[in-house]
């Protein structure tokens, strides 16, 4: 590839991230789209299956294409942003809060930060010597929640 066709796909790319941090995930799509058409970087995937899982809901094909952009770059973090991301819009928080934590392990991100914040933490069982998923403790901490006591 010459150098002028790889800077057509940086700057591509460098618009898809600039869309992606104002949330426009549609546009992000397009760039990143046209970027990858250009230069195949498996590093740009994690994006892309971000991107994918959003708009079109391709669940199957995100995973995938985030787990090439960790096969490819592990010791990356955003990747795990991206995967985390993905987990949240197929609804599977507890992976997602996995990813996060791997991404924060191999040195984190602002974002990485801000999702977990958002996220929060859970309470403790209301009954300590039971499990989280006894329903006892599963239907004290709802109606303690809706009374205020919690």
């Amino acid at each position: 590839m010459d150098p002028e066709t790889g800077a057509i796909a940086q700057k591509e790319f460098d618009r898809a991230q600039q869309e992606l941090n104002q949330n426009n995930v549609l546009a992000a799509l397009a760039c990143l789209e046209r970027a990858l058409s250009i230069w195949d970087d498996p590093v740009w995937y994690s994006r892309l299956g971000f991107c994918i899982a959003k708009q079109r809901g391709l669940l199957t094909r995100a995973f995938e294409l985030c787990s090439t952009a960790i096969e490819h770059d592990p010791v990356n973090p955003l990747h795990y942003l991206y995967l985390g991301k993905v987990y949240l819009v197929a609804g599977n928080t507890y992976e997602a809060l996995q990813a996060f934590r791997q991404g924060m392990i191999l040195g984190g991100s602002p974002e990485i930060e801000r999702i977990l914040d958002v996220i929060g933490t859970r309470k403790s069982p209301v009954i300590s010597f039971l499990s989280r998923d006894n329903p006892l403790n599963k239907y004290l901490g709802i109606i303690f929640g809706r009374l205020g006591l919690r």
